[in-house]
C-alpha cells in the first residue's frame, strides 16, 4: 500500500498544508486584482504566493538564498516541511524525488537569461541535491495533468520495487509570458472565479509550490490518505481546446473505475477552470463515466490554476477533507451551467464515504484522473 506520509502547500493562503486547508474550509480566497504587474498592460485576477514572506522562511531553512530561484526556494521549503512531517530520509538511495511544473523559471526567459537554469531538469536536480539525494529526479511536464501525472509516476516507481519513498514537488509561478498568453486565448476572468456556473467567464492564474510524500507501508493506520490507483489518457483532440465528448477523461475515469461502484465515491474534485468549455467537458465526461450523481467541487476560485503544482495541491486539500470526514464547497458556484446538472456543492458537507477522485485535463487533449482511499 502506498500512503500519504507528509504533505506542504506554499501559496497565497499559507505555507503549511493546514493553513491552506483551513483557509479553504473557512471560504477564504488568495485570487485578487493585480494592475501593471511583469509589465502586461492589461489588469488581472491572480493568486500570487508572498515573496517576501518565502524568502525570510528560506533563510531559516539556508543561509543563500541567491543560489536557488523563487521557484527553487518555494520547491525547497515545500518539500522540507514534507519531509520533516513524514519522517524518511531524503538522502536514502531508496528515496526518489519526482518535479512536476509546465513552466519552471520561465521568468528568466522574460529576463532575457537564457541558460541551463530555464531547463526543468536543472531545477529537479537542484531541489534533490539540497537534500543530498543522488538519484536522478524525475520531471514530468505534461500540461495542467503534470501534477497528477507526477503521483501517479511515484506510484509506479514504489510499486516497480525501485524505491519506498517519493517526494513529489508541483511548482509553477506566474510570469509576464504565462499571463499574456492567458490573455491572448480572451481566458482570463475579471473577477473571481465560478467554477461550473452559469455565469462562469473564464479562469483566474495563481503561483503555488505544493509536495506529498508518498511511502510504501505494509501496514496502514485507521484515516492514512492512500493512493489507490490512477489513468491518464490523451484524446487529441485540440492544442488548447477540450474534446466536447470529454473523450480523453471519460477513458480515464472508466479505466480508472474499473471493478469501483460509483455509491463508494464521497466526492471528485474536479479540474473545475470556470471556462465555458472545460467545465462543459468535465461534466460530459462525468455523466458518461457513471458519476454524475456523485458531488463535484472544484478549489480554483481559492488558489486560481496552479497549473503543473494543481494536481499535487488539490490533491491535499481533498485528502484531508476527507480524513476529516466532509466534502468542501465550491466558491463561487450558485446556479449550474453545464449540459448535465451535476452535483456541484454549495456548502460544507459530512461524508462517511472512503474514496475521492481528483481529475485534472491540459493542453494538447491530456486528461489524468486518481483515486484515493482512506484507510
Amino acid at each position: 500500500m502506498i500512503a500519504i506520509a507528509g504533505d506542504n502547500i506554499v501559496s497565497s493562503l499559507g505555507f503549511t498544508a493546514a493553513d491552506n486547508y483551513r483557509s479553504v474550509k473557512s471560504g477564504a480566497s488568495g485570487v485578487k486584482l493585480y494592475e501593471g504587474l511583469y509589465g502586461v498592460p492589461e489588469p488581472f485576477m491572480a493568486s500570487l504566493i508572498n515573496q517576501e514572506a518565502l524568502d525570510e522562511k528560506f533563510a531559516a531553512l539556508h543561509s543563500d538564498g541567491g543560489e536557488y530561484s523563487p521557484l527553487e526556494r518555494a520547491a525547497i521549503l515545500s518539500a522540507s516541511d514534507a519531509i520533516s512531517q513524514a519522517g524518511v530520509d531524503a538522502a536514502n538511495p531508496r528515496t526518489v524525488f519526482l518535479f512536476s511544473s509546465t513552466k519552471g523559471n520561465i521568468e528568466y526567459l522574460d529576463a532575457g537569461i537564457s541558460d541551463e537554469r530555464l531547463y526543468l531538469w536543472r531545477s529537479a536536480q537542484r531541489i534533490a541535491s539540497f537534500f543530498g539525494n543522488a538519484n536522478p529526479p524525475v520531471v514530468v511536464s505534461n500540461a495542467c495533468i503534470s501534477g497528477a501525472y507526477a503521483l501517479l509516476t511515484a506510484q509506479r516507481e514504489i510499486l516497480s520495487g525501485r524505491y519506498d519513498c517519493a517526494v513529489v514537488t508541483g511548482a509553477d509561478r506566474l510570469s509576464k509570458f504565462i499571463v499574456s498568453g492567458f490573455q491572448s486565448f480572451k481566458a482570463l476572468s475579471g473577477t473571481v472565479c465560478k467554477p461550473f456556473d452559469a455565469t462562469r467567464n473564464g479562469l483566474n492564474l495563481g503561483e503555488a509550490t505544493a509536495t506529498i510524500v508518498l511511502q510504501r507501508r505494509q501496514e496502514t493506520a485507521k484515516g492514512d490518505i492512500l493512493l489507490e490507483k490512477g489513468a491518464v489518457r490523451n484524446d487529441a483532440n485540440h492544442i488548447s481546446g477540450p474534446s466536447r465528448t470529454g473523450e480523453g477523461l471519460y477513458l480515464a475515469l472508466s479505466r480508472m473505475m474499473c471493478g469501483r461502484n460509483s455509491a463508494d465515491i464521497a466526492f471528485v474534485n474536479a479540474h473545475g477552470t470556470a471556462t465555458p468549455y472545460n467545465d462543459e467537458m468535465e461534466s460530459i465526461a462525468l455523466h458518461r463515466a457513471g458519476l454524475d450523481a456523485v458531488p463535484v467541487n472544484g478549489l480554483k476560485a481559492c488558489f486560481g490554476h496552479t497549473l503543473g503544482a494543481a494536481g499535487v495541491l488539490e490533491s491535499i486539500i481533498s485528502a484531508r477533507a476527507l480524513q476529516e470526514g466532509v466534502i468542501l464547497p465550491t466558491q463561487g458556484f450558485k446556479q449550474s451551467g453545464t449540459s448535465y446538472a451535476i452535483p456541484v456543492t454549495r456548502n460544507i458537507t459530512p461524508t462517511e464515504k472512503s474514496y475521492f477522485i481528483k481529475v485534472l485535463s491540459g493542453f494538447g487533449g491530456c486528461n489524468a484522473a486518481l483515486l484515493f482511499k482512506k484507510a
